[in-house]
């Protein structure tokens, strides 16, 4: 599938089964994977409007300035972006792709993925900001960069929290420990007009990736994590694990539905629990009412998240690195970041551009969400200094996904938290066996 340079194909606008159907066919074989010197087909996701458009000019100014590399740039929808790498052969991708964060190693694992030292310029990989540099790592090479990370957080309205008597804390040293968070949860059902205080994002669905991201650091504050070692049994189902997902599931008679999908916005509830990219709609609708604030602390340290969109090279690219790499040190330059990150409110991934930046910099609007990452760590070794925590960099991700986002959904239904992370443990622990631990033959 390709498109004259300077004009870029938007496959958000057909269904999500024929744009797979698309991708798969049309941009099958020789012609996708095999790109020509000095012409490069690029994949990326089709998400907010606002970023789509930012890449779309930054690919167009990209062509403008290069006479001798052309980029192709397909769009696919974000329903189906994963599943269509995976359902397409490494040798019909194109050379350029963009993939969340957690899916890299599974890409790595299905040789779809090539290391990006010696592509990528040194002065990019050591400007990366801690968070991205973690979650582009794997087996200790570099598979992925990142124009920005993201943050989650606990977002508050000011009025509703004054007329409760609650003060908002601004430092991860301040965070409400679990026990003052649950007993703030009446007073603001009690002075919200839907008579819920919070959204927790449940429209979104637990059982999805949602799930994972947003309950995750309420494992870790607790000392718990998802795996060891290749393991989840006796580390997903422990009891840290258990009694922190007990708690979260008692949140419910407090937690507002969402279904209008501005709970928040229209003034509805007095918390909303999401990430940095819902800040722009936040802000217009909240004004100076708006608060941002750590998530609650469940004994070891507020912990929060992070990982988000990164770019990467394929086999397609060998012989081609060389433009391949013009067109990521591109991406990744500051300026790049800035005019992304202005359009998608993420965290710019580069440290000069942070230093920088109008919403991260230090006193800025979002200063926390930067604080934050500049204690990253990966999921098996989490302490109470660390906050931003790297969801599992394996390739058997996609299990440990899946598995536990039905264990999160059973247990806000009701279901018992250890039975349902038993049941999850065991079915990672299989698919692990069956792959061999997923290590590299």
């Amino acid at each position: 599938m390709r498109s004259s340079k300077g004009t870029r194909l938007r496959a958000g606008s057909v269904s999500a089964s024929l744009a797979l159907a698309l991708m798969l066919t049309a941009c099958g074989g020789d012609d996708a994977g095999n790109a020509a010197d000095g012409t490069l087909e690029v994949w990326a996701h089709s998400g907010q409007a606002a970023e789509a458009q930012a890449l779309e000019a930054l690919v167009e100014k990209f062509n403008d300035a290069n006479d001798d590399v052309t980029v192709n740039l397909t769009l696919v929808p974000e329903a189906d972006y994963t599943s269509t790498i995976q359902a397409t052969k490494a040798e019909d991708l194109p050379d350029i792709m963009e993939m969340d964060a957690p899916t890299m190693a599974s890409f790595v694992y299905d040789r779809k993925l090539v290391p990006l030292e010696g592509i990528v310029s040194e002065d990019v990989l050591e400007n990366r900001i801690g968070g991205v540099k973690e979650s582009g790592t794997y087996n200790g090479e570099t598979y992925a960069v990142g124009m920005f990370d993201v943050g989650l957080g606990l977002w508050g309205n000011a009025a509703l929290l004054e007329a409760a008597g609650i003060e908002a804390p601004a430092t991860a040293e301040e965070a409400w420990t679990v026990e003052e968070f649950r007993a703030n949860l009446p007073k603001l059902a009690e002075v919200s007009p839907s008579g819920n205080a919070i959204d927790l994002g449940e429209a979104n669905s637990f059982a999805a990736e949602w799930g994972l991201f947003t309950t995750s650091p309420n494992l870790w504050s607790a000392g718990g994590t998802l795996m060891k070692d290749g393991a989840a049994d006796g580390v997903l189902n422990s009891e840290e694990n258990v009694a922190a997902l007990e708690e979260w599931a008692s949140w419910k008679e407090y937690t507002d539905p969402n279904t209008s999908g501005t709970a928040f916005q229209d003034g509805q509830v007095a918390l909303t629990w999401t990430g940095n990219w819902m800040y722009p709609g936040f802000s217009e609708a909240l004004g100076e009412d708006l608060v941002l604030m750590p998530l609650p602390d469940f004994g070891n340290g507020t912990k929060a998240g992070h990982g988000s969109w990164q770019w990467g090279a394929t086999p397609a690219a060998e012989g081609n690195e060389e433009a391949a790499g013009a067109f990521l040190d591109f991406l990744m330059s500051d300026e790049s970041i800035t005019a992304m990150t202005e359009a998608n409110a993420a965290i710019p991934g580069s440290t000069s551009a942070l230093e920088t930046s109008e919403l991260y910099g230090e006193g800025k609007p979002l200063a926390l969400f930067a604080d934050n990452l500049g204690s990253a760590c990966g999921s098996e070794d989490v302490t109470a200094e660390c906050i931003a925590v790297a969801r599992p960099v394996t390739p058997g991700y996609p299990t440990v996904t899946s598995s536990v986002g039905s264990a999160l959904l059973a247990i806000w239904g009701g279901a018992d938290a250890k039975d349902e992370l038993d049941k999850a443990a065991r079915a990672i622990d299989s698919d692990f066996a069956d792959n061999n631990g997923y290590e590299d033959e």
